[in-house]
């Protein structure tokens, strides 16, 4: 089982930065990926970005391109998501999510955090 609590949401202007972390705890050792999920009011999940627990290989949706960075610090067992250029269609909830060996889609996920984007 891993934890995961993510944190730094909040209100922003269009074009305003942002950075969400996500701190992971339990069984780190039995990931081997991460990732950002969003969920607007009335969509469905769209998944934002990963990143290789292993590689720290990156990806990325298109509509982020560019604009967002994934990172993680393995010595904190934290994952981060710099998020620049925001606009309003980037409001939703974020989900930091992990996957654990055997699993082929995220298996963790945690509580969520609000992202608003004004124009």
């Amino acid at each position: 089982q891993v934890q995961l609590v993510e944190s730094g949401g909040g209100l922003v202007q269009a074009g305003g930065s942002l950075r969400l972390s996500c701190a992971a705890s339990g069984r780190t050792f039995n990931l081997y990926g991460m990732g950002w999920v969003r969920q607007a009011p009335g969509d469905g999940r769209e998944y934002v970005a990963a990143i290789s627990v292993s590689t720290g290989d990156t990806h990325y949706t298109d509509s982020v391109k560019g604009r967002f960075t994934i990172s993680r610090d393995s010595a904190k067992n934290t994952m981060y998501l710099q998020m620049n250029s925001l606009k309003p269609e980037d409001t939703a909830v974020y989900y930091c999510a992990a996957a654990s060996l055997g699993n082929d889609d995220y298996d963790n996920w945690g509580q969520g955090t609000q992202v608003t984007v004004s124009s």
